[in-house]
């Protein structure tokens, strides 16, 4: 009788003892297999932050200082930052358009938001000099919530309220309404000597190999002229 109670308890240790690796190899496998998909998913993000560059940061301010490789300006909120401009900068000038400007053939840009019936209406349209091209498409902006810029050539032209025009860029085009009092601006080839206190501009900063940024290029404001874009 003795011996079939030692052999019974065995069997149920023996039992108990089984399934207990069970779980413990069930458990080991869902941690290793959790483990694994977050190296996967944190490779993935590092692999997919690596592949898309950062569109270029712009700095919307007015110019305080000028130094030969730097500027001082005041962002919008009052802040003041130093802004280093590269030696190959190149600037343009911003000075005021009318609306007669935009007409067939012309490039311009437009910065402007969705409209529900899938046209896009203008905050702003800037007017590039004859045969210049420059950013062709349509794309994020950083002026709102949501908007875009579009740069392209003006095709069709309707007047009425303003301008509602067709903008083409290589495999597409975008139909814009351009209100009545909406600001419009030419771009102007420039230099460094757009770079004076109190001018308003949008500066285009790139990133170096060693990290730090730069000013690649800039929009200034003439005399007065705050660039909308």
């Amino acid at each position: 009788m003795n011996d079939w109670f030692t052999w019974e308890s065995l069997a149920t240790t023996t039992i108990e003892s089984a399934h207990h690796m069970q779980n413990q190899a069930r458990s080991t496998f869902f941690k290793q297999a959790l483990l694994g998909a977050a190296i996967s998913a944190t490779l993935a993000f590092q692999l997919a932050s690596a592949a898309a560059p950062a569109a270029p940061a712009r700095v919307r301010a007015v110019i305080d200082k000028v130094s030969p490789d730097s500027i001082d300006v005041v962002l919008k909120g009052g802040q003041h930052e130093t802004l280093k401009v590269a030696p190959d900068a190149k600037f343009f000038g911003i000075s005021l358009a009318q609306v007669a400007d935009i007409k067939s053939d012309t490039f311009i840009g437009a910065t402007a938001i969705p409209q529900p019936d899938g046209t896009l209406k203008a905050l702003e349209v800037h007017v590039f000099p004859a045969g210049m091209k420059s950013g062709e498409g349509s794309y994020a902006w950083d002026l709102t919530p949501k908007s875009t810029m579009t740069n392209g050539t003006v095709g069709a032209v309707v007047v009425s309220n303003g301008r509602t025009v067709t903008v083409k860029y290589p495999n597409g085009e975008k139909k814009i309404v351009i209100p009545a009092d909406v600001p419009i601006v030419r771009l102007e080839p420039g230099d460094r000597s757009l770079l004076v206190k109190g001018a308003h501009g949008v500066f285009f900063m790139k990133t170096e190999a060693d990290g730090s940024q730069v000013v690649s290029r800039g929009s200034v404001g003439k005399g007065s002229v705050v660039p909308p874009m």
